[in-house]
């Protein structure tokens, strides 16, 4: 992989030439060096060990705040090998990480069904040694029996799950909207018990089971569905980089397209320091 050095002195000032840059990975080796945004503004700072792309980031120029000279590698890895690795990088690591969210909401909602199943049962008896029936009138005066609501609680739980599990795969924010999807449903479910000509206790008693299940199921799944694998760099839908510390001594900004410096001995590349981010 050809290697290059480029040195900035105290307060030099670098132009990024895109082509340069386009299949170039730089790590600050010494110093600082600054990033020069597109409309002229300063960007953030990466110290030592930073490494970072800045193909596409729209950054300009690179800059030394300081007073003595940092210098940059340059790596350069030949077009088809790098592209052959960020495929097969980027397929295993967004079907791993796919694959192990739906299995992470698969096991947190089964143990989530069984538990609301549980919790409604028990309140449900509860309710009824303390003098609710639970006869439904227009059912033919038929009372429900603690079983039922077990099996009603874990068919709905179930259809929850599925639920989460589809915004999962097709939502930019499938926590969010499983929250206002499930309050929602929710929310519908506890009409029913008005509407079935039932005494005023049994009414009572299963909106709160309705509830009770809602406190167990949503929750769980909510968190789920927040959980994700560790990224080193988080980009929003504007080109939006945002620098993140992989441990104490080392951080990383990494970004997408093409822009980047260009000086008599070759490249530089950016900073890491401070959790700021370089915008388009």
């Amino acid at each position: 992989m050809p290697t290059r050095t480029l040195a900035l002195p105290g307060g030099a000032r670098v132009p990024v030439v895109a082509a340069q840059w386009q299949h170039a990975y730089g790590v600050v080796t010494r110093g600082r060096v600054q990033l020069e945004l597109r409309d002229g503004t300063p960007g953030p700072v990466l110290r030592r060990d930073a490494g970072f792309w800045l193909r596409g980031t729209g950054v300009r120029a690179l800059h030394n705040p300081g007073r003595r000279t940092a210098t940059v590698r340059i790596l350069t890895p030949h077009l088809e090998a790098r592209r052959n690795d960020m495929i097969s990088s980027t397929d295993t690591g967004v079907t791993v990480g796919r694959r192990h969210g739906f299995r992470r909401l698969a096991v947190t909602g089964l143990v989530a069904t069984l538990a609301a199943m549980v919790v409604t049962t028990l309140a449900a008896a509860l309710a009824r040694a303390a003098g609710v029936d639970f006869a439904i009138p227009d059912g033919g005066g038929e009372t429900i029996p603690l079983g039922g609501f077990a099996v009603v609680t874990g068919f709905f739980s179930l259809v929850g799950v599925v639920i989460a599990a589809a915004l999962l795969r097709f939502s930019a924010r499938p926590a969010r909207r499983f929250v206002w999807t499930a309050v929602a449903l929710t929310v519908l479910s506890m009409v029913p018990p008005f509407l079935v000509g039932a005494a005023a206790p049994t009414v009572i008693a299963l909106v709160g089971l309705h509830l009770v299940a809602a406190a167990v199921m949503i929750p769980a799944l909510t968190r789920s569905l927040r959980a994700g694998p560790p990224r080193e760099a988080a980009w929003t839908t504007e080109g939006q980089a945002e620098f993140s510390t992989s441990d104490s001594s080392r951080r990383e900004a990494r970004t997408p397209s093409e822009s980047i410096p260009q000086s008599g001995t070759g490249h530089a590349a950016g900073p890491t320091g401070s959790r700021r981010s370089a915008t388009e």
